[in-house]
């Protein structure tokens, strides 16, 4: 199994450069990652510069705190969308999760989804934040508005991915949508660790350093990744 297949290549941070931009798309390219992950001010650069690679390009949604209006996450993800995204990975209300209003969680996830009905659409629940009975009511409502996947993780918060995290939400989930685990995923061991406890894509801004390391792993045991 190769890890790269699994992996959004992800540059988020504000301090991210039009030239940083064109290295995460070469190393994207290189590496035959599955998508990079930026800001929506750089989704049409990483259109261009993909372009007839077979990478695709994910961007973010009500990003990282979640605290827009779900108005304003739909249009964020409809322009994001006519740029060229392929993939929107949108924060929900955290506020409303922790208060356990459902309904509002499943409206927020509800209203992207229809403003990007023909695209790949990740849901994070930010999973730092919440107990194991607010992450299985978070993921829940996050299927039942449209999720392709739920995804862990801002990378902004307090805490990353964990097992237990991606095993609980897999549970939940119960093969109506996919797992994508950020934040944390450090080394190729981690990597293969959470797509063992079900996590169908990996966000990383290391993904580089994963797939070589990977590989030399795999030179030593004389196994064919």
């Amino acid at each position: 199994m190769k890890l790269a297949p699994y992996i959004d290549h992800t540059l988020l941070k504000a301090t991210a450069t039009p030239a940083d931009i064109s290295r995460l798309c070469q190393e994207a390219r290189d590496n035959a990652f599955y998508a990079v992950c930026v800001n929506p001010v750089y989704v049409a650069q990483a259109r261009a510069e993909l372009d007839g690679s077979g990478v695709k390009v994910a961007t973010v949604c009500g990003f990282p705190l979640g605290a827009v209006t779900s108005g304003q996450k739909a249009v964020e993800a409809r322009l994001s969308v006519e740029e060229g995204a392929d993939e929107v990975d949108m924060v929900i209300h955290i506020g409303a999760v922790l208060a356990e209003d459902w309904d509002s969680v499943q409206a927020d996830v509800r209203a992207v989804r229809q403003a990007i009905p023909e695209h790949v659409l990740k849901v994070i629940i930010e999973t730092c934040y919440l107990d194991d009975e607010q992450k299985r009511g978070a993921t829940e409502a996050a299927v039942a508005g449209g999720a392709d996947f739920v995804k862990t993780s801002t990378g902004f918060g307090t805490g990353g991915a964990t097992l237990d995290d991606v095993r609980l939400m897999r549970e939940v989930i119960a093969g109506r949508a996919k797992i994508k685990a950020a934040g944390g995923v450090r080394s190729a061991a981690d990597a293969r660790a959470m797509i063992e406890a079900g996590a169908d894509r990996l966000g990383t801004s290391g993904g580089v350093a994963l797939v070589a390391e990977d590989g030399m792993a795999g030179e030593q045991s004389g196994e064919g990744y």
